[in-house]
């Protein structure tokens, strides 16, 4: 059997910017283990399993965005993160009070950067963005 298999550069609108991801479309239920297994095979810090699409930002350099963000956690291994959607779930709420709107666009100024819209929902935080394919293959 063979599942198709995309690296996504997240978060963007052009290629080798944004986060990468590796996305795996599963026809069923997977084992947990075997999912776990591709994601460390992957070798990404973000790896999906299952169908999805990703929703039109502004474009990086316009200068579209509500606030600016970087993330850096060296005891944890992650000298800098290229785009955090976690630290969006804080930020977003964070910024929205402060500038009374409930739909912002924040910008992760790492050297990949990366735009991800935010909108606070209640007690959740739903994010979007651009993505950019830029590896198409089958996982074997």
């Amino acid at each position: 059997m063979t599942w198709p298999l995309y690296q996504v550069d997240a978060f963007c609108a052009e290629p080798f910017a944004g986060n990468p991801a590796a996305v795996c479309l599963l026809e069923g239920d997977e084992d947990a283990g075997w999912m776990q297994a591709v994601a460390a095979e992957m070798n990404l810090s973000e790896t999906a399993a299952g169908p999805g699409t990703a929703a039109p930002g502004p474009e990086p350099g316009s200068g579209g965005y509500d606030f600016v963000s970087r993330y850096f956690a060296p005891a944890a291994g992650i000298d800098e993160d290229p785009v955090t959607g976690s630290a969006h779930c804080t930020l977003g709420p964070f910024w929205a009070e402060r500038l009374g709107r409930d739909q912002l666009t924040g910008f992760q100024a790492s050297p990949r950067g990366g735009l991800v819209r935010v909108r606070p929902a209640g007690d959740r935080v739903l994010l979007g963005g651009r993505a950019v394919t830029v590896v198409r293959g089958q996982l074997l």
